[in-house]
């Protein structure tokens, strides 16, 4: 088999895939399909010797329906230069180790597909990049100053504030009521510059993650926040539902995935409430496919890779 017919995939352990809702798991299992050979990597195994890139990886085969959903076939010391497209599927945070693996790999980006363009991973703040697209945003700010978090709250009474390089739903605060100006410095201190935002009563019936694929949008999911929640993520408990997005979602969307194209961003993930962007604009590894082949019967592994494999 050529070595041209090998993708890499640099992502977390793969002990630790959850087949039931990765979107990782479901581009390999459509790539094995394409008779591609899956070399599966951390960042951890990523050396740069006599001028190349080496990773040691992990041949991988995987199973659709078995609870052994993976054998290792064989392990290798192979030049990244030579596989046919690269997919940087880590999950956050975004920390100094996910920033020095997209310096190796601008190192071969001119020799192989690397998806997303590990350049604009590293430039583009999964939500400061929404600060172009603010006439589409709900009220937010970004700061570490504490006076204009309380002038903000003050002013709009209900506010949600995320640190900027957040993920997952994780360290989320819900300021109602009282300004606890202790509580903020401790956050503050924790994370430094955070997006502050008028808070959004209707994400108690859910938000929209929509997948934008080559600049194009392709599906979107509904996502709903368990009982007496505000998180909508899937991993903070939120379920997944279908739905279709209205003219004013659809609008946003092919705005943001337009400029996404421009950035060479290649697979994105963007988060609508009431018919506003939050701001969350996922580059890094963008979720959902599994759950929207679930409850669509559309598989946008296929549309991902019939839309990969075109591009020169």
């Amino acid at each position: 088999m050529s070595i041209k017919k090998i993708i890499a995939i640099q992502a977390d352990p793969i002990e630790k895939i959850n087949i039931k809702t990765d979107t990782t798991f479901l581009l390999a299992l459509e790539a094995q399909k394409r008779n591609y050979r899956i070399y599966w990597y951390q960042t951890k195994d990523l050396h740069f010797v006599n001028s190349k890139l080496f990773v040691n990886a992990e041949e991988v085969k995987f199973y659709e329906k078995k609870k052994k959903y993976f054998k290792i076939i064989q392990k290798n010391k192979f030049d990244l230069s030579k596989a046919k497209y690269v997919l940087i599927r880590q999950n956050p945070p975004f920390n100094m180790d996910y920033i020095t693996s997209t310096l190796f790999l601008d190192t071969i980006k001119n020799k192989t597909k690397i998806i997303n363009n590990p350049t604009s991973v590293r430039n583009i703040s999964e939500k400061l990049f929404s600060i172009n697209f603010l006439k589409f945003m709900p009220p937010t700010i970004f700061t570490k100053n504490i006076q204009e978090i309380k002038n903000f709250k003050n002013k709009y009474k209900k506010v949600v504030i995320k640190p900027i390089h957040g993920f997952a739903g994780k360290d989320i605060l819900f300021l109602n009521g009282k300004f606890n100006l202790k509580k903020i410095k401790k956050y503050l201190k924790k994370f430094n510059h955070v997006m502050v935002q008028k808070f959004l009563p209707g994400i108690t019936k859910g938000d929209k993650r929509v997948f934008i694929i080559n600049g194009m949008v392709k599906g979107a999911i509904k996502r709903i926040p368990s009982k007496n929640s505000i998180l909508s993520n899937l991993s903070q408990g939120g379920k997944a539902f279908r739905t279709i997005l209205n003219s004013r979602e659809l609008n946003i969307s092919n705005h943001v995935a337009k400029k996404l194209k421009k950035q060479n961003i290649f697979f994105a993930g963007i988060d609508l409430v009431s018919n506003y962007l939050i701001g969350d604009i996922n580059v890094t590894s963008p979720t959902g496919l599994k759950n929207h082949y679930d409850l669509t019967g559309i598989n946008l592994a296929v549309v991902f890779w019939n839309t990969l494999e075109k591009l020169k």
